[in-house]
């Protein structure tokens, strides 16, 4: 059997798909991938296609789901098949039950091969002939058949759309010559990447319009050629990660929208692509019109693209977090707190010293925690405005911590440098001088005007409210330090690692940075606070699957044994499983234990100067038995609190029966 024709047997059909519950059907389906040898782990898989759930739904609409993802526990691309009679809710846009399920199981390490028939099984989907056949299919076999069609052998081509074919006289009337580029993607790269890719290719070609996708998936990408962009009269973006060499497009009417509004609203796209370009003139353009930069995705509020705006700098940010902090703390354990006025170790380095090496571990963390905040301030930039606002941000941030601005600063610079060179890149310019915009122009006017902005109007103030904060947070203590705990704590808990959870973390980190010297400073408990409340949700749930095993599935037991490591290392993401099979339980449950846990670690004056590591950095904490008593009440109280609640509901033995099925196929493995 090829690996063609392998990717579906009859075996992995379920023409009669008995449950209606999400997480049921889902376990159905993969116990038949794990029955066939393509999973060697049933829950490890499931805990994956869960992770990949609670990214974005996979409800297609038009009565399709696609659970899928990528997982160690998959030995080679599968495809198990359900149809349903009653439908599952896979919170379609839509609102339409999937009476069709597809799910799609690819290696971790899949190959590129591998990875396009996946890929073209997704554009197939897009065929309502393809999907009309799959409804009216008598027997698994014939199901079988269908999946490992003769469209598949074919499909190494076609992971990279091909132009769609120039349509019939008659099918170009509405947008006539219209040349359309786009880029597809989404965060796993395998099933709506293509799906939009395609959906976008039959719009097109229902309006008569030419189109070339660039689909930013797992199975490789066929770059835009330079001469199509520059040949095309509009850019659709259809993405749920960033496009790579967005400033490949600077210049051209852009439909910015996420990846499922081509699947399921491509001819409105083209529509609207077809608008910009009558609104500013098309292919004869003149040079005096004004060209349109890049636009809020459709249906997005302005709050939720801040968001990512912040989210994109912060997680930039958070590897210079962990490098400098570390290093500064190691320091500390190894030369004391003196050793931050110890010179520089370029020529005073002793290799037999403790002390040199002490001195250059500071320095060098030091060295790293100086990066923080012009990287902060350059990667808001480039999330609003791409490559074009890195200088302009970067050297903003830089500013920022000049002037004594800190992190709040370099968000203010972030923001005004992506919103500037966004206006930039809109200008009318003369041709002779477009060329050198992205490389002089832009860069020089907006490093100018952020500079003076940061140095002459908003830093002064900025630093003010910054030197505020920090000695507030040094003078903290009694009931306003254990509030401050509790709220932080709750923050930690509420989405665990979300946008709350790292606004608490990227607060105490930005504290971080002002800490100075001073062994018992306010910074550092608000640090230690954080860690506290972050450890406290995963560790939580572990302990009430030891406890009360019979309230959890096996499923969540195993998640539960991953837990106490995740949860001892301070990665709340751990709890993440949980909350997702049960959130009216397991997160008011994890805010209580959360809260707790930071209110006593301010009570106590426990401090921390590494921003991450969890029991791992245990010696560099202050007062580390108090701290640890703090984390173990808190994990305790989550752990009471959540068990009361799951057994107060009816019929819990009935609800999480061990599965005898998935037991014989773990068995068989």
């Amino acid at each position: 059997m090829s690996d063609t024709s392998g990717l579906t047997t009859p075996a992995l059909v379920d023409l009669h798909l008995a449950p209606t519950d999400k997480g049921e059907a889902l376990r159905s389906l993969a116990q038949r991938l794990v029955a066939e040898g393509r999973v060697t782990d049933l829950d490890g898989f499931l805990a994956d296609v869960a992770a990949r759930e609670a990214q974005a739904p996979t409800g297609m609409g038009d009565g399709i789901g696609i659970p899928h993802c990528r997982s160690a526990h998959v030995t080679r691309p599968s495809l198990a098949f359900g149809r349903s009679t009653r439908g599952v809710d896979f919170d379609a846009p839509d609102g339409r039950p999937a009476d069709l399920v597809f799910m799609i199981a690819a290696p971790a390490g899949a190959d590129d091969t591998h990875l396009q028939i996946l890929a073209a099984l997704a554009r197939r989907l897009m065929d309502p002939a393809f999907t009309g056949a799959l409804r009216d299919a008598g027997s698994p076999g014939a199901v079988a058949a269908l999946i490992n069609g003769e469209e598949v052998p074919a499909v190494a081509p076609e992971a990279a759309p091909a132009p769609s074919p120039a349509p019939a006289p008659e099918a170009a009337a509405p947008h006539g010559e219209l040349r359309l580029v786009a880029v597809t993607s989404c965060p796993t790269g395998i099933a709506h990447t293509y799906m939009a890719a395609k959906a976008l290719e039959l719009a097109a070609a229902r309006a008569g319009a030419r189109i070339e996708v660039e689909t930013q998936g797992s199975a490789g990408t066929t770059v835009l050629a330079p001469e199509m962009i520059a040949a095309a009269d509009a850019v659709i973006l259809a993405h749920d990660v960033e496009v790579r060499d967005r400033a490949r497009f600077a210049g051209k009417p852009t439909v910015d929208v996420g990846v499922k509004a081509a699947v399921n609203r491509a001819d409105d796209l083209i529509a609207q692509a077809a608008g910009l370009v009558a609104e500013y003139g098309g292919g004869t353009r003149p040079t005096g019109a004004p060209v349109p930069g890049p636009r809020t995705p459709a249906g997005e509020h302005w709050a939720q693209r801040l968001r990512k705006y912040l989210m994109t700098g912060v997680s930039y940010m958070i590897p210079f977090v962990a490098a400098g902090g570390l290093l500064i703390a190691l320091a500390f354990a190894v030369g004391g707190y003196q050793i931050a006025s110890a010179p520089s170790v370029l020529g005073h380095f002793d290799w037999t010293s403790s002390h040199s090496w002490a001195a250059m571990l500071f320095q060098t963390g030091k060295a790293s925690f100086g990066f923080l905040v012009p990287i902060l301030s350059g990667y808001i930039a480039w999330a609003i405005a791409d490559r074009a606002a890195l200088a302009a941000g970067i050297a903003g941030g830089a500013v920022s911590v000049a002037v004594g601005a800190g992190f709040l600063g370099g968000i203010v610079s972030g923001l005004a440098a992506g919103f500037l060179v966004l206006w930039m890149i809109r200008w009318n310019v003369p041709r002779a001088v477009r060329g050198i915009m992205p490389v002089v122009v832009i860069p020089l006017v907006s490093v100018a005007v952020v500079g003076f902005l940061m140095f002459v109007v908003v830093g002064s103030p900025i630093a003010s409210a910054m030197n505020g904060l920090t000695d507030w947070l040094n003078g903290l203590s009694g009931s306003n330090a254990i509030l401050l705990g509790a709220l932080l704590g709750a923050m930690m808990a509420f989405d665990m690692g979300g946008p709350l959870n790292k606004v608490a973390y990227t607060f105490a980190a930005g504290a971080l940075t002002t800490a100075g010297t001073t062994p018992d400073a306010g910074s550092l408990k608000v640090m230690a606070a954080v860690m506290a409340a972050g450890m406290t949700p995963p560790l939580g749930m572990a302990l009430a699957t030891v406890v009360r095993r019979k309230l959890f599935t096996a499923e969540e037991r195993e998640n539960g044994k991953a837990a106490w490591v995740l949860g001892a290392s301070f990665i709340t993401e751990g709890a993440i499983p949980f909350a997702a099979a049960d959130p009216l339980r397991v997160i008011p449950a994890s805010i209580v234990g959360s809260m707790t846990a930071g209110g006593l670690v301010m009570a106590f004056g426990s401090t921390l100067r590494a921003p991450h590591g969890g029991i791992w950095v245990l010696p560099l904490i202050g007062s580390p038995v108090l701290y640890l008593l703090a984390v173990v009440a808190g994990t305790v109280l989550t752990a009471a609190v959540v068990v009361l609640l799951k057994g107060m509901r009816k019929g819990v033995a009935a609800e999480v029966p061990e599965s005898p099925v998935a037991e014989k196929g773990l068995a068989g493995v």
